[in-house]
């Protein structure tokens, strides 16, 4: 019954979606205040609707009814109740119900927060909001009901990819959708723009905040991801290109594209075209990661399905999002003509070199991605664009990116200087150099890029310092006041560029100077790595509530003294049964010791497969992407955001 109702519930929104969609537009077009009224409560409408249909579906797996065809197929009665709650969007049909879920959620946040928008504006961008909405319901109720019976139903279910049986599923999705899906109101401010005809000052801090808000949850969701890919496959790896990571991250190339554009359009009234198609374009990448995930036309570790009839649809439904939008914004693009007039050297331009960077990076991303289905389509030959490719292709993009971060905050609107602005950051050319060489001896030398790399990291470091404190005079009276004074969308920015320069140092750290041990170990024998004197001492076999694993401890010693003691696991789960590894890692400030247990040697039991991955500043590069998020929320703290709208405008 529970299921039935959470159906039903599913049927009222997508009902609620047409009437949001179609009569509030209507009246917006005519006049009727009447029909524009309704949007507000059909907003909420669909956010409670959809909210107990996921609650049905989450109730469902909690309880095990394996009457429900999904339940079935992806859950078990063993699983920890943790996994069977994440297990409601683990897999399509629950996934894309969550994507309805957050679809409906930013919705109702756009209707509340947006009451002080002019009020056609505002109708309008639920209007569009709604006709989104509208695709993903269909989609469910078509393609996907995840409230479909099964009769009979079976004892028992499937259970869980064990993969996915990490405590990353409760968070990593759910934030990665919240970005996802949170560049659709992006997407909808600029569709009203289009149909309204005006974009200006206000309107980019109309969309600012959405835009930042979804870009803060995407990195996060992608960190997170990058996270539990680090110590569940075994090995260390932070990033794989795999074509759904590489899925996720062309939206937030864009979307970061977008946050600066927009900078621009809201000092300057510049660059409204080239914004409000980063806007249209960066829901677009989010979509398309969608059909990449859910047709089964390209192999991932993160498909979800490969009905080809699912495939078919969401490739329909992106003509009519994307296809509509760019005819939209083609009609209308020549409407939205510039503003302010900048020099080739200025704030403006250093922007525009930052956008165009970052896009053609998320071009070359998609190139890499798709390229092998369209060369299977087109000649039937299968071939993989792997790692060297993009690290060639989009490493040599961000070199420049990285050099014109450094400059942009210290160029003026309008004009600037750039023989002035080197000269102000000599010193810290000087300084980056030589923490760059000193960085480098220490390690031991190694490739070129590796230098590259922690150059250019080194430059962001000290020139954002610089730039940082330059606007706050820090070496003179009041420096503290100053500080607090500071607009928070500037200490965003200063926080941003901080973090990105610290990641860059752990990418370039543990990317060119990681070590590794792969060999066979008995009881009290040892390895060394990096410094470290690592001893097998014992190994014990455990039961977990789905699974059994083997358990071994070793013991980490440096210079002498035990540092601590680290016990990884091979685990053995029974359904489906698959075999796993569970890291042990020992993370410190210089590099993570990485430690796996292997399978037992088939002639002597006593003796073991163990692999040992150092990986130095390992930490430096989830602090940095933290500092990151930090530097976005703070910028959406910025008083400017909350009083930036138009009162009283209708």
């Amino acid at each position: 019954m529970i299921a039935e109702l959470g159906h039903f519930a599913l049927i009222l929104a997508c009902s609620l979606s047409v009437i949001q969609g179609v009569f509030p537009l209507y009246g917006s077009i005519n006049g009727n205040g009447r029909m524009m009224a309704i949007s507000l409560p059909a907003a909420y409408g669909q956010f409670l609707f959809v909210s107990f249909a996921f609650a049905a579906l989450m109730y469902s797996f909690i309880v095990s009814d394996f009457s429900v065809a999904n339940v079935a197929t992806n859950s078990h009665t063993l699983k920890p109740m943790l996994y069977k709650v994440s297990a409601t969007w683990g897999n399509h049909e629950g996934s894309i119900l969550f994507w309805a879920l957050i679809l409906a959620l930013f919705g109702a946040m756009v209707a509340f927060f947006g009451r002080n928008l002019p009020r056609k504006f505002h109708v309008t961008v639920l209007s569009v909001q709604a006709f989104v909405g509208l695709g993903f319901y269909l989609f469910l109720l078509l393609t996907s009901n995840p409230f479909e019976r099964i009769f009979p139903f079976p004892n028992e279910g499937n259970g869980l990819n064990p993969l996915l049986q990490d405590p990353g599923l409760a968070f990593h999705p759910p934030l990665l959708y919240l970005g996802y899906v949170g560049l659709s109101v992006t997407f909808s401010f600029a569709v009203a723009a289009l149909i309204e005809g005006r974009v200006d000052a206000a309107w980019a801090r109309w969309v600012r905040p959405w835009t930042l808000l979804a870009w803060c949850f995407l990195t996060t969701g992608l960190t997170l991801g990058s996270w539990w890919a680090y110590y569940e496959l075994g090995w260390g790896g932070w990033w794989f290109w795999d074509p759904v990571e590489n899925a996720a991250f062309m939206p937030w190339l864009v979307a970061t594209g977008l946050l600066h554009s927009a900078i621009v359009v809201e000092k300057r009234d510049t660059l409204k075209a080239w914004t409000i198609l980063l806007a249209i374009i960066a829901f677009s990448f989010s979509l398309l990661g969608t059909f990449i995930v859910r047709s089964g036309v390209l192999t991932s570790v993160h498909a979800f399905a490969t009905d080809p009839e699912r495939g078919v649809f969401i490739l329909l439904f992106l003509f009519l999002v994307i296809g509509g939008s760019l005819f939209l914004f083609a009609l209308r693009a020549d409407k939205l003509q510039p503003g302010g007039l900048f020099a080739p050297i200025s704030r403006e331009s250093m922007l525009i070199i930052n956008n165009l960077l970052l896009s053609v990076s998320a071009l070359v991303v998609m190139f890499g991605t798709l390229y092998p289905l369209l060369r299977d389509a087109l000649t039937g030959e299968k071939i993989t664009v792997g790692p060297p490719f993009f690290n060639m292709a989009f490493g040599s993009l961000m070199i420049p990116l990285i050099i014109v971060m450094a400059l942009g905050p210290m160029a003026n609107w309008k004009r600037a200087d750039l023989m002035g602005i080197l000269s102000r950051l000599k010193f810290m050319m000087v300084v980056s150099l030589v923490a760059t060489l000193a960085f480098y001896y220490m390690a031991g030398g190694g490739a070129i890029m590796a230098a590259v790399w922690l150059g250019l990291g080194m430059w962001l470091l000290f020139s954002t310092l610089y730039e940082w404190s330059e606007r706050i005079k820090l070496f003179k009276g009041g420096a503290l006041k100053r500080i607090l004074r500071q607009p928070r969308a500037s200490m965003g920015m200063t926080f941003g560029h901080l973090g990105l320069a610290i990641a860059v140092l752990g990418m370039a750290a543990t990317s060119y100077w990681d070590s590794e041990y792969q060999g066979i170990m008995g009881y009290g024998d040892k390895a060394t790595i990096a410094g470290y004197e690592v001893t097998l001492n014992s190994t014990d076999g455990i039961i977990g509530p789905n699974y059994t694993a083997v358990r071994a401890s070793f013991d980490v010693n440096k210079d002498g003294q035990k540092v601590t003691t680290l016990e990884p696991e091979a685990r053995v789960y029974m359904t489906p049964p698959m075999p796993t590894t569970e890291a042990a890692i020992l993370s410190t400030f210089l590099g993570d010791l990485f430690v796996v247990i292997g399978e037992a040697n088939s002639e002597n039991y006593d003796l073991w497969a163990v692999r040992l991955y150092f990986k130095p500043l390992q930490a430096w590069l989830w602090t940095g992407v933290a500092i990151m998020v930090l530097g976005g929320f703070i910028s959406l703290s910025d008083r400017r955001f909350r009083t930036g709208t138009i009162k009283g405008k209708k």
